[in-house]
């Protein structure tokens, strides 16, 4: 006998969306394998590496450590999310691509979406102030020198008028009921671990 599925009832990037997951399915392996939307990648798993990190409700969470079923009736924005109204790059991934902040890329979806809430609050941060809010997220490829340098850039355009610091909506996959997608049969995780190969 499988698992008990719950309806879960979620607006993704600005659009609604339903899927019926496990009730230990957990947020980031409900975006990822169920929505689709692997820009929001799993590191440590323990709520410590904040590469998973995604806004709820506009503000930043660890969707490693959130069941799905927990967040029901509220509002998500991934990676994915953080584009411009004409579906370019938003201002602080063009910042990150600017400044040489991606590097490997694995930890940038967290950084971006962290950064985007940051700005939102602060559009005019010092160094130290950028600094501070990215202190709970790593990197292991750089002194965080480049990532600095791209949160000050993010607030730079924002100022010039070429962003803007709230998340812009981009289609998910998948915003169906979301039952027959990889890993929706009740593992609790989905189909290929949840590794840094889990990158793509």
């Amino acid at each position: 006998m499988g698992e008990q599925l719950h309806d879960v009832r979620l607006t993704v990037n600005g659009i609604p969306c339903e899927v019926s997951v496990p009730a230990r399915r957990l947020l980031a392996d409900c975006l990822r394998h169920d929505l689709r939307l692997t820009g929001t990648h799993v590191g440590c798993e323990h709520g410590v590496c904040g590469a998973c990190t995604v806004l709820l409700d506009g503000e930043p969470v660890r969707s490693c450590l959130l069941f799905a079923v927990s967040v029901d009736g509220q509002s998500v924005t991934t990676m994915e999310g953080c584009r411009s109204p004409s579906d370019g790059l938003g201002p602080v991934q063009q910042a990150f691509m600017e400044c040489h902040g991606l590097q490997c890329g694995f930890c940038t979806p967290g950084f971006v979406t962290t950064v985007t809430a940051f700005l939102r609050r602060n559009p005019n941060p010092t160094e130290a102030e950028a600094r501070e809010a990215i202190g709970g997220n790593l990197c292991r490829c750089t002194g965080y020198q480049n990532i600095v340098a791209s949160v000050l850039r993010a607030a730079e355009l924002m100022r010039q008028g070429g962003g803007d610091a709230e998340p812009m909506h981009a289609s998910a996959e998948g915003t169906g009921r979301g039952a027959d997608g990889p890993g929706a049969e009740g593992t609790g995780r989905g189909a290929g671990g949840t590794s840094a190969e889990e990158a793509a």
